[in-house]
């Protein structure tokens, strides 16, 4: 896709992956690198950036009104996609991936490349985890979850706390809930390894492409969508990373 028209796809299969998480496999795979992201339309709803699980594939989870309409979607019908855009992730020797809920999409691909050794799972409860069992077969996978119903009873800070050498690893990869995102990015940077972490953003988009900056994050100006959404863990050590972002008027919010 280069003339910025979004692709129209038809749905060709949902898959229930939570009781609010759906994965959607459309007719048309896409040229992507894992951590790359979308920008997907729903008719008549509004547009919105997702990460790819697959390259047929987007992973939703209800919590707005656009994410409703992509997860009511069925057998046939059809959605806007435009896309890839941004860097991915782009790792080197051993590597651990973190994934906190539905941030397990863009990390999924990492997984099934073959390139992960180490993939420290979290969700709420045991009914939320997601992509759980493939994952299983493709790295070491370790589990937590808020509830303590299956895995590690805590966050994934924990299992690391308790688990894991970072700095036996060259390369973290992470997505998920910003806070949670934080505290990796804290140990990392406790153990002076910040360089080595590769973090998934999310901010509010308008136009996707680098054009409108909506998605600059402060004090540099670096826009999620085109310098992102990945981003090295040095990089957004002095930023607004785990403090605020913005919504779609502008005004600060906190992660």
């Amino acid at each position: 896709m280069h003339d910025g028209m979004p692709v129209v796809v038809t749905v060709r299969e949902i898959i229930d992956e939570t009781p609010t998480i759906r994965t959607i496999r459309f007719d048309h795979p896409f040229s992507i690198r894992p951590g790359q992201f979308c920008m997907v339309w729903a008719p008549g709803v509004d547009e919105i950036p997702m990460g790819y699980s697959s390259p047929d594939t987007i992973t939703v989870q209800r919590v707005g009104e656009a994410t409703a309409a992509l997860t009511s979607l069925a057998v046939g019908d059809r959605l806007g996609i435009r896309g890839p855009f941004g860097n991915g992730f782009s790792p080197e020797g051993r590597l651990l991936a973190i994934a906190g809920g539905v941030g397990v999409a863009p990390l999924y691909p990492l997984a099934a490349a073959g390139v992960v050794e180490t993939f420290i799972l979290g969700a709420r409860t045991a009914e939320e985890l997601t992509f759980a069992t493939p994952l299983a077969a493709l790295a070491d996978l370790r589990i937590a979850t808020d509830d303590g119903t299956a895995g590690y009873h805590g966050f994934v800070t924990g299992i690391i706390d308790e688990e894991i050498d970072l700095s036996s690893y060259d390369t973290i990869c992470v997505c998920g809930p910003e806070m949670m995102m934080k505290g990796i990015l804290d140990r990392l940077d406790a153990a002076g390894i910040a360089g080595r972490g590769q973090f998934s953003l999310h901010r509010y988009m308008k136009c996707g492409v680098g054009v409108c900056g909506s998605c600059s994050i402060d004090p540099d100006g670096l826009r999620v969508c085109k310098d992102g959404p990945v981003f090295t863990g040095d990089q957004i050590l002095n930023s607004e990373f785990g403090v605020y972002s913005r919504d779609a008027s502008g005004r600060k919010k906190r992660p």
